[in-house]
Parts: C-alpha cells; structure tokens; sequence
C-alpha cells in the first residue's frame, strides 16, 4: 500500500499555520484546480500532490524544498517497506527442479 502520510502531514500543517490561514478550497484555487477536493484527498494521504505542482505548492506555503522532498522520501521509503513486507515469499526450489532446468 502506498503511504502519502508525510507529505499529508506537511501540507496540512503548513496550510493552517500559513499567516494567510488558506482553506483546501483556496489553496486548490490557488494551485489551478476547481475546488477543495484535491487538497482535501492531499491532506487525508488519499494521494500524492503532482511533481508538477510541487514548486508552486512550495511557494504557496512557504516550505522549504528540501523539507518537501524529506516528506516525499519518507513516504516512498514507507511505501517500499511496505511493498516487500507484504509481498508473497519466493517459491522455493526443489534441487529436482533445477537438475531438469535448461541451462542458457
């Protein structure tokens, strides 16, 4: 399962602490989408902000690049433990099994 948790952490915290008080509504505007939704879903890490938005979102609230990209890291890293902690195990190999493999 993909985690977007951080990056949900960050944008919302900077949203509400940003000295212009923006709502999901006025930020989604702000970033060229037509209502709070994009944010909304953002913020309850039901998805990721497009790497195309994420200088503007950087302005916007005022977050310093390599913050974003930490929460962004952070994120893949959990998803990636994720990933392989839910991933099936390796069939195992019967030494019969590789006695009658063709060997390339």
């Amino acid at each position: 399962m993909r985690s977007f948790k951080n990056i949900a952490t960050l944008i919302r915290t900077k949203r509400i602490g940003h000295p212009k008080n923006y709502s999901q509504s006025d930020l989604s505007l702000l970033l060229g989408y037509k209502n709070g939704q994009f944010i909304s879903n953002v913020e309850r890490g039901l998805c990721n902000v497009p790497l195309k938005m994420m200088k503007k979102i950087s302005e916007v609230l005022d977050i310093n690049p390599d913050e974003l990209k930490a929460s962004i890291l952070k994120d893949h890293e959990e998803t990636l433990t994720n990933y392989f902690n839910k991933a099936t195990p390796a069939k195992k190999v019967s030494t019969r099994d590789l006695s009658n493999a063709e060997v390339v």
